[in-house]
């Protein structure tokens, strides 16, 4: 690289933008062009750093492999800001290899980081642990500041997502370090941010009426804990040694819910046939369908839980004879995935949308027009290049709510 390249690279690296176009703003040639396109995603243009990457890829000549796989892992990246996750990653992947065979290492590292922050987004916590280098920075070989903070975003994020609420402060703790250090705005903003996130409350405990806001690592403990809980952000409920999994059976899961919330003296009859099957008016066809709806729940929930018939109606009581807890959302209601998702203020595509989710993109769509109705999020942009948006929900964290498993023991 030349003298005005190799200037703008170290403004890059420190977060210069601006100063990085001075040197380069003028020139075509592909060097010129791929940090032209870092500087436009370092400014938020993505969608033009995405055209700029592109056109420095197909610039390089069939010997410059190292720097055509750059601009892969650079495009990458600006695909996971504009939340593009439709490209498969076999790409990502082989630029990893070409630069890791090339020695490298920091920009291989941030290519399979790329990739798990990827699979994050997309709920698939086993395979972005899998995923995730497990190369750290050695005295040996240290890599930069910002890589680091980059590095420890990511399995901060990871651990966050994944119910670990002990190694996300240790991970983020030391991302905020190495943001410092870096002199990076944007990585330092980032770590506040997500720091700023985990101090939120992430649920609510429904228990004999009351309703107490819990952090994540309450959660942790409740779930840890010998105590049947109704998991109302996952559809699941779990006990010491079981998690059964009600989200696609709704009616099984409202059931338990509307018991646990009625607590030991029951819940009337009536009122459950109502509620769960969503009708005006009960009759004995009704009656006889809940009779076969709570013998499912029963046999489901016989490790940990009873349900027995009162005056009234039903009541689930815990073998333990703990009372059972009920764990509610901060919101409720179908489309709270799709809330949760946008909450983190990037704008999302449908069909990232739709990939997240595991809904199809109909789905997402017709979920999508009815919050706009409601005024709850807001589109710009047409057709393929379309995207939404939601405004930060205040006062609790919508972490479970996101796509995932969490962990069952």
């Amino acid at each position: 690289m030349d003298a005005l390249v190799t200037a703008a690279a170290r403004c890059l690296a420190a977060g210069d933008a601006l100063g990085a176009l001075q040197r380069v703003a003028l020139r075509d040639d592909p060097p010129a062009l791929a940090m032209r396109g870092i500087a436009m995603a370092q400014l938020g243009e993505h969608p033009r750093a995405r055209e700029l990457l592109r056109r420095a890829g197909k610039a390089f000549g069939a010997k410059e492999a190292v720097a055509r796989a750059r601009c892969v892992v650079a495009e990458a990246e600006v695909a996971l800001a504009l939340r593009d996750l439709a490209d498969p990653p076999r790409p990502l992947l082989q630029a990893a290899d070409i630069l890791d065979a090339h020695d490298d290492r920091a920009n291989a590292l941030l290519a399979r980081w790329i990739a798990a922050r990827r699979l994050i987004l997309l709920g698939r916590l086993d395979d972005a642990a899998s995923a995730l280098p497990e190369a750290a920075p050695s005295p040996s070989l240290p890599l930069p500041a910002s890589l680091v903070a980059m590095a420890e975003l990511t399995r901060a994020e990871l651990a966050w997502r994944s119910l670990r609420s002990e190694a996300a402060h240790g991970a983020l703790d030391r991302a905020t370090i190495a943001a410092r250090r870096s002199g990076v705005p944007a990585l330092i903003a980032e770590a506040e941010g997500l720091r700023d996130t985990m101090a939120r409350p992430v649920a609510h405990r429904l228990s004999a009426g009351a309703r107490v806001p819990l952090c994540l690592s309450e959660v942790e403990t409740l779930l840890r804990s010998s105590a049947v809980v109704i998991d109302a952000c996952r559809r699941a409920v779990r006990g010491e040694g079981i998690a059964v999994d009600l989200a696609r059976r709704p009616v099984l899961f409202s059931l338990a819910r509307l018991l646990a919330e009625a607590g030991p003296e029951g819940a009337d009859r009536d009122q459950l046939i109502l509620r769960v099957f969503r009708i005006r008016h009960a009759d004995e066809t009704h009656r006889a369908r809940l009779r076969v709806e709570l013998g499912r729940l029963r046999a489901l929930l016989a490790p940990v839980a009873g349900i027995e018939a009162t005056p009234r109606g039903y009541a689930l009581l815990a073998t333990t004879g703990i009372p059972v807890t009920v764990l509610a959302p901060p919101i409720e209601g179908e489309p709270a995935a799709l809330l949760a998702l946008l909450a983190d203020g990037t704008a999302w595509s449908t069909s990232a949308l739709a990939l997240a989710t595991g809904a199809s993109q109909r789905t997402v769509q017709r979920a999508l027009s009815e919050l706009a109705a409601e005024g709850r999020v807001r589109a710009h942009g047409q057709a393929r290049a379309r995207r939404w948006l939601a405004p930060p929900l205040t006062g609790f964290a919508t972490i479970l709510l996101l796509p995932a498993l969490p962990p069952s023991g």
